[in-house]
């Protein structure tokens, strides 16, 4: 039986994080909830060059944040963790055409409490000692779309499914394992870096899952289009890269 503890972070997915205070316009930006501390302090940045703009940010599942948009949420720029989402907005006409790219890259990571001993790679899930494991909930969070296929082909998805923690996104995983609510869990090589409460005991393979891409895109219905390129070029400029570098990200 697969266990969803994910709900209690649902009603923080249509919270918008203000980042300054005054601007004369106002950008929001959904993104991954793996962006969120790189998008935080890659704000003051362009803050620099554009001090009349005003960035809020949505951070949630992408899955949750395409939903958000079909549903007709006010929303200017769109990063996701994976092209499944996009996709989907792409195909009902939502993306402002020409503004669509893909922006960064990303690696999986098997990880566990720092404390933790006997887990050291994916096969060490099926000991008996290991009654909980934490990854995204696949049906709406790309980092379990992606844990799903690494697990598949391991040969460990059906075997595994009673261990099963689902999270609402990939910084929930994280908690998970960091409380100790979960022996091990999959994530993002960024996130992990974010804490020293868990410690990383696998890199997972790229061959095992899709490539991890971050596509970046305007959403057709914003009432900035011209700040919302703007910030989304900008996003590919030295000083944005430094920084997306510095937390592991790759650049697509």
């Amino acid at each position: 039986m697969i266990v969803a503890l994910g709900v209690i972070v649902a009603a923080n997915f249509h919270t918008f994080t203000p980042i300054f205070a005054q601007g004369s316009t106002q950008l929001t930006v959904s993104a991954a909830a793996s962006l969120t501390d790189v998008l935080k302090e890659i704000g003051p940045l362009y803050r620099r060059s554009r001090p009349n703009v005003n960035l809020r940010y949505n951070f949630a599942s992408s899955g949750a944040l395409q939903r958000q948009i079909e549903n007709g949420a006010p929303v200017d720029v769109f990063i996701s963790a994976a092209e499944k989402q996009m996709n989907a907005l792409q195909q009902k006409g939502l993306l402002l055409p020409g503004t669509r790219r893909n922006l960064l890259t990303n690696r999986m990571v098997l990880i566990v409490p720092t404390n933790s001993s006997g887990i050291t790679n994916l096969q060490s899930l099926k000991s008996g000692n290991v009654k909980r494991i934490a990854i995204g909930d696949p049906r709406s969070v790309p980092v379990g779309q992606y844990s799903e296929q690494v697990l598949r082909k391991q040969g460990l998805w059906e075997l595994l499914k009673p261990k099963y923690v689902l999270a609402n996104n990939v910084r929930q995983v994280l908690q998970f394992v960091e409380s100790g609510n979960a022996q091990a869990g999959l994530v993002y090589i960024t996130d992990a870096k974010t804490t020293s409460q868990v410690k990383v005991v696998q890199m997972i393979p790229a061959n095992l899952h899709d490539p991890i891409v971050y596509p970046i895109a305007v959403i057709k219905t914003s009432r900035n289009p011209a700040t919302a390129r703007n910030f989304s070029q900008f996003l590919s400029g030295n000083a944005a890269r430094k920084v997306f570098t510095r937390y592991g990200f790759g650049i697509a």
